[in-house]
């Protein structure tokens, strides 16, 4: 393992003679490049008090975000985690961007409340007071009775999650006055020289497997879904992923073995002439190709469980 991929014969080996030590391992890994990470925001928390993290679909951005926050809490420094999904405008059918289908452009960083997520950054760092908007989902706006008050005290930061965190028009002023990182599965999978499994494939695997959990979708209605996600990454994130100053990749060696009895039903389900049901016809046998692993093995603090849900732990 290492050098930005996963050696397919290894973790096979280690699913078959150490299970529970290769999953304790593999945790044990990511754990670390979080406390790295929150030992340089903290040897600046004075002059950057603002963390933006950015991630595509399926990286674990929010996992990430409260495990650094925990991190940084070890080490003295207080950490407020934001989702940036709260900065979204009120959906209008007239100002909404539209994409080159006439669509509305959900995934356009215009959907959010730039002008407002600046002038908090700028106020936080300040050590001023904002109100932190609050979006309501279901009804598709934006929920003033439900505004958040912070401010920032000594030795805090804010960690501002979202796909745009990244994005020149979210920095506001000078870049330099703001952490900024980069969380996504960026592993490869590779038998031998021959390149197995995407990394991009990891976060499809993840997000298939979460949208049928937390959302009761099918693996069709994600992969309509995907196909969007997919064209906006490529147009309002991957451009600016190497502008972070930390990039964390949040890839676990051991996840393919756990996702695959997960991931299987959904994918054959889908039928032909579904969007992108060749792509899913690809992975399916290639994860059949990994051993399982029970995922009541995986630890309840797994960065994984964001994806699978919460399970009891067995002789954690």
């Amino acid at each position: 393992m290492g050098n930005g991929f996963f050696d397919f014969e290894d973790v096979t080996r280690k699913v078959g003679t150490d299970p529970r030590g290769f999953i304790a391992d593999c945790d044990h890994l990511l754990n670390g490049r979080l406390t790295r990470a929150a030992a340089k925001i903290a040897s600046d928390v004075s002059r950057r008090r603002v963390v933006l993290l950015a991630g595509p679909s399926g990286s674990g951005k929010t996992t990430t975000a409260h495990k650094l926050a925990e991190e940084l809490e070890w080490i003295g420094v207080g950490a407020h985690v934001v989702s940036m999904d709260n900065y979204f405008l009120t959906v209008n059918e007239e100002t909404h961007p539209r994409n080159d289908r006439g669509e509305i452009d959900y995934e356009s960083p215009e959907c959010l409340d730039i002008p407002l997520l600046n002038a908090h950054f700028a106020a936080l760092t300040a050590g001023e007071e904002v109100l932190l908007p609050y979006f309501d989902f279901t009804r598709q706006r934006r929920d003033n009775d439900r505004a958040a008050p912070l401010r920032l005290g000594r030795d805090e930061v804010a960690v501002f999650e979202g796909i745009h965190a990244l994005n020149p028009l979210l920095l506001g002023g000078p870049g330099e006055s703001k952490w900024r990182i980069y969380a996504s599965a960026r592993a490869n999978v590779r038998d031998g020289q021959t390149l197995m499994y995407k990394g991009t494939w990891i976060r499809l695997t993840r997000r298939l497997i979460r949208d049928a959990n937390f959302r009761g979708w099918t693996g069709v209605t994600t992969m309509k879904v995907w196909a969007s996600v997919r064209r906006g990454e490529k147009a309002h994130i991957s451009p600016y992923k190497d502008t972070a100053d930390i990039t964390i990749d949040t890839a676990l060696a051991y996840e393919i073995p756990v996702l695959r009895d997960f991931a299987l039903p959904l994918l054959r389900e889908v039928p032909e002439g579904a969007e992108r049901a060749a792509e899913m016809r690809l992975i399916a046998p290639l994860l059949e190709q990994f051993p399982p692993l029970p995922s009541a093995w995986v630890s309840k603090r797994s960065l994984l469980r964001e994806f699978i849900g919460p399970e009891e732990d067995v002789d954690e």
